[in-house]
């Protein structure tokens, strides 16, 4: 992995830690501190080349899903006031998802690139 993905990997990596701590005022804090802290643990492990491509793969994929699973109904915005807590939070927590979903799938891609000019 070349320097700048490897730089991106740690710092996503480490955003999604703090990410994960920050879940304890959620509603469902387990589920929460549970993606939040793997998708960082997969992270790291990434930039330090210390799990196989098919983890990021597989989280990436598990993340996308859950995207199109938690996106509400009705899309009212990120900031509380803005419409009905519920859709905001399911708004939020679906962007998250999507967010680690990006984030997986480009280090797979970039594995796969890095693996293929070897």
């Amino acid at each position: 992995m070349n320097t700048l993905f490897k730089v991106l990997a740690i710092v996503f990596g480490i955003v999604f830690l703090v990410s994960a701590g920050l879940q304890y005022n959620d509603p469902d804090p387990l589920l929460w501190v549970t993606i939040w802290g793997l998708a960082g643990i997969i992270a790291l492990g990434c930039a330090f080349d210390k799990v196989p491509t098919s983890v990021p793969l597989v989280a990436g994929i598990a993340a996308l899903i859950g995207f199109f699973y938690t996106y509400p109904e009705k899309f009212e915005g990120f900031e509380i006031g803005q419409g009905d807590i519920k859709n905001v939070e399911e708004g939020r927590e679906a962007y998250g998802l999507l967010i680690i979903a990006i984030v997986m799938l480009l280090l797979v891609f970039k594995a796969i690139r890095h693996r293929s000019k070897v």
